[in-house]
């Protein structure tokens, strides 16, 4: 899915909640991937309100404690 069009698309009318991939960047990215990446997600669709951060999906047990905590990390920062 392209964040930027969802949100251009659809922002006046949806909420959207969560967005960050588990099937690939969380397990296998590195934390500053992951931070980069949820910084985006933020910033796209959380301008103007509307947005509601979270995984995808589950969190599966192959993901690095790290990683989880590289996801919270930026979640904190640009709440």
């Amino acid at each position: 899915m392209e964040p930027e069009r969802l949100k251009r698309e659809f922002g006046n009318d949806f909420s959207f909640w969560g967005g960050l991939d588990t099937q690939h960047i969380l397990p296998h990215g590195t934390p500053a991937e992951i931070e980069a990446e949820v910084e985006r997600l933020m910033k796209v669709f959380g301008k103007g309100g509307g947005y509601i951060f979270a995984p995808g999906h589950n969190i599966q047990d192959l993901v690095p404690v790290e990683n989880i905590d590289a996801m919270f990390r930026p979640a904190v920062k640009y709440r």
